[in-house]
């Protein structure tokens, strides 16, 4: 028999949505200024793997974490610049550094350790514990990953700085006009680049969650598409903090019902393709009503105007 809602669907569905939501988050700080970012999954897959090399070398789960951190900023300063400097296509930019990340962990991986599947195992961050006997909530909090109240946390005060200050009003007004916000003094391209590097350091924070969060290694390609899901949550969410958390535990939701349903008389073909068949079938629906930034995608040239 199908369970649609039980204590372990629940559990895996908040452990599968913090990346995701982590990620749209990231995601959102990018288009916010205009700049589209496909490149999440490579951004998140280099993440990961900075977090658990670091984490073994260093015997520290935090000392990776920092490296994702790290990592996703220096690759979202190469985004921004292609994109903002060079005024190359961001699309072209994005899956470049999926194609990139991709095969580099794969050749780091057999450069350190002699093995293109996985690292070996890492220290991992730590785990809210001994909650079970609170009522409702304790079971469904129980073993929650730092990372994932972490995350929590910053939807919150993305939400807050976005909507409720000077600076979150500034930043989106680059995205919807630049050279409106540029004739009003705002620092246009100090904003695009801050918001690129800041957003690509959370999409590798991400990253740390998949490796040293969830599991205590990196393997081969361990994003699955999650960068990919993390960008449709983004749009679903319609380029707000809150509504890509909502729509990242709908996404998280379908992943763990269909982990949950692996022992089913049901083809495992099927069950591999109904989350991506899900995130296209909602973003059909929903990409017709959301409206992005105006000025997304766009080439920003001031000398031009």
């Amino acid at each position: 028999m199908i369970s649609f809602l039980t204590i372990s669907i629940i559990q895996a569905t908040v452990a599968i949505a913090t990346p995701l939501y982590i990620g749209a988050l990231g995601g959102l700080f990018n288009e916010r200024v205009g700049v589209v970012n496909v490149g999440l999954d490579g951004i998140m897959l280099s993440g990961a793997f900075a977090a658990a090399i670091t984490s073994y070398y260093t015997q520290s789960a935090w000392m990776g974490v920092l490296a994702a951190l790290t990592v996703g900023a220096v690759l979202g300063l190469l985004h921004a610049a292609i994109c903002i400097e060079f005024k190359a296509d961001h699309v072209v930019s994005g899956v470049a550094i999926n194609i990139l990340a991709s095969s580099l962990t794969v050749f780091l991986l057999q450069l350190l350790f002699n093995n293109k599947g996985q690292s070996p195992s890492a220290p991992k961050i730590g785990q809210i514990s001994n909650l079970d006997s609170i009522p409702i909530l304790g079971p469904i909090l129980n073993n929650m990953s730092y990372l994932t109240i972490i995350g929590l946390v910053l939807i919150l005060l993305s939400h807050f700085f976005l909507y409720r200050t000077k600076m979150g009003l500034r930043l989106r007004s680059v995205g919807e006009n630049p050279y409106a916000a540029q004739s009003l003094g705002i620092p246009v391209r100090r904003y695009m680049y801050l918001s690129v590097i800041v957003g690509c350091a959370l999409v590798g924070l991400a990253g740390a969650f998949l490796s040293i969060g969830m599991l205590n290694v990196f393997t081969k390609n361990m994003t699955a598409g999650r960068g990919y899901i993390a960008l449709a949550a983004m749009i679903c969410g319609r380029w707000t903090p809150l509504g890509s958390l909502g729509a990242s535990i709908f996404f998280g939701y379908v992943l763990a019902w269909q982990m949950n349903a692996q022992g089913l008389a049901i083809p495992a073909q099927i069950l591999e393709i109904i989350p991506y068949l899900t995130t296209i079938i909602v973003l059909a629906f929903v990409a017709k009503r959301a409206r992005g930034p105006a000025h997304v995608g766009k080439i920003f040239a001031p000398s031009e105007h």
